[in-house]
């Protein structure tokens, strides 16, 4: 049974994780552990690439940079929660934690939705207006879709965190490894369809409007790139945007299953592990994606090292 309390403040909650065997148990710490330092490893990886190489000074690696920086944030934010609910199964979190949680958590996410949608666009630009590509995505529009994208994701996600943070609750047991809305709004002692419908303006629209405007932008792609006339810089162009799209589909796609899915998710405890996809799998296949049959990042790798081999000769 879950724990009742009074309509005062809450001081903590419960986290009742991942339920897992006492056999399992230890493949599922290690497990997560191993892919959260591999996240970890990856994208500072790209990062570090990013900044120390000149081939890779483009305005698309400038946004997987900015993104492999995000998601260090982004996964960071829920794994621990999840590693501490793995070792010791159901576990205190007090109120203040936890809806910092809830609000960071939804502020990079809500900011990945638009660096995704700006790194959509930096591709349209480069594809369907070669010409004036290098002075319509300049360093400073760079820049400022870069920093657009994290100050909308940490203003929009203010609604959502202050609604939840004033409810009254009666329950303490949140049915997840780290603070959520749809698990926080079931402890409540009020009525939260008014809250919901809130969220789902909020985050809904973004979300949608953001993947709208992908979806627009890989159409018109798409059809510049079907009017190009050989097919080696057909397969060129489709390279530059497989990467993209594969993130994109993983990322939207587990997000819109969570929040606007069949409530019967949330009643089986689905949602937890559906959230695991864009929670801690995306994050740490970013690089892989990214990375992975790139000739130019391999390049990249190539050069650093013959640098790195240089410079130990000479110590």
């Amino acid at each position: 049974m879950l724990d009742r309390v009074n309509y005062t403040w809450t001081q903590s909650f419960i986290l009742a994780g991942l339920t897992t065997t006492k056999t399992l148990q230890p493949f599922a710490v290690l497990g997560t552990l191993c892919i959260y330092l591999l996240t970890l490893a990856g994208n500072l990886f790209i990062i570090v690439l990013v900044q120390t190489d000149s081939g890779l000074s483009t305005p698309m690696y400038f946004f997987i940079g900015v993104l492999s920086f995000l998601e260090l944030w982004y996964v960071s934010t829920t794994v621990l929660t999840l590693l501490h609910t793995l070792l010791h199964g159901p576990s205190p979190i007090s109120s203040t934690v936890c809806f910092l949680q809830l609000y960071v958590f939804h502020s990079l996410g809500i900011s990945e939705c638009y660096l995704l949608s700006s790194m959509a666009l930096d591709r349209y630009l480069a594809i369907c207006r070669p010409l004036h590509y290098h002075a319509l995505m300049s360093r400073q529009v760079q820049l400022g879709l870069a920093g657009a994208s994290w100050v909308a994701g940490f203003s929009a996600a203010v609604v959502p965190a202050s609604l939840t943070a004033t409810l009254p609750f009666c329950l303490k047991e949140v049915a997840h490894y780290f603070c959520d809305l749809a698990p926080l709004m079931q402890l409540a002692c009020i009525d939260t369809r008014w809250h919901a419908r809130v969220y789902i303006v909020v985050i809904g629209m973004i979300n949608a409007c953001n993947l709208m405007l992908i979806l627009g932008l890989y159409g018109c792609i798409l059809k510049a790139v079907f009017k190009l006339p050989s097919a080696a810089s057909r397969a060129k162009a489709f390279s530059t945007c497989s990467s993209h799209i594969t993130v994109v589909i993983l990322f939207f796609g587990s997000a819109f299953i969570v929040y606007t899915g069949p409530p019967g998710i949330r009643a089986e405890g689905v949602d937890k592990y559906i959230a695991l996809v864009y929670s801690l799998f995306t994050p740490f296949l970013n690089p892989i994606i990214y990375t992975l049959r790139n000739k130019e990042v391999k390049g990249a790798v190539r050069r650093v090292t013959q640098r790195i081999r240089a410079m130990l000769k000479e110590s």
